[in-house]
This record gives structure tokens, C-alpha cells and sequence, in this order.
């Protein structure tokens, strides 16, 4: 049985992760409640950073660390200006960590 170096693992489980997972609903709210990235960054009481919300909307894969940052980040604009917002991470993101 032929042993495998922990460089052909790591790579063939980086190959096993996707990690472009697309364009994510998170994105097409923002856009109809007209909502950009500075509020979101502007409006967490924790560290969120843009890069963060950009990867986020754009659908390379986030921690469920910093999906709650963003689902807390968006209560906080969308109670700031009245929105009725329910969103939980289901509706923000289609897949989870």
C-alpha cells in the first residue's frame, strides 16, 4: 500500500473543497435593499472587514464565524432603516460550514 506525502493529501483535499461557490443571495438582497459593503463594515459592532463582505457576496467560501458577523451586521442597517428583515443565514447563504 503505497503511502501518500502530506503534500499530495493537503492537495487532494484542497481539490475535494469547492470553493467558488457562485454568486450568493446574500448578494441579490443587498442589491434590492440597496445596501454596500462600507454600511455593512460600518454598522458590525464586531471586526468585519470589506474583504470579507465582498468574499461573502461574491461566493468564495466564509467561516460561519463571519457569516453570523454579516447576518448581525445586516439586522443592525436594515433595523437602522426600517426594513422588515427575517434573514437568517439559510436565506443569506447557500451552503454551510
Amino acid at each position: 500500500m503505497r503511502q501518500f506525502t502530506q503534500i499530495e493529501l493537503f492537495t487532494q483535499m484542497s481539490d475535494e473543497i469547492q470553493r467558488d461557490l457562485g454568486s450568493q443571495p446574500i448578494n441579490e438582497l443587498l442589491k434590492k435593499w440597496g445596501i454596500d459593503n462600507h454600511e455593512l463594515v460600518e454598522a458590525s459592532k464586531e471586526q468585519l472587514t470589506h474583504k470579507q463582505v465582498q468574499k461573502a457576496r461574491k461566493g468564495r467560501r466564509v467561516t460561519a464565524n463571519i457569516q453570523k458577523k454579516i447576518l448581525n451586521a445586516l439586522k443592525s442597517v436594515t433595523e437602522e432603516r426600517g426594513l422588515d428583515s427575517e434573514a437568517s443565514l439559510v436565506d443569506l447563504f447557500n451552503y454551510r460550514n
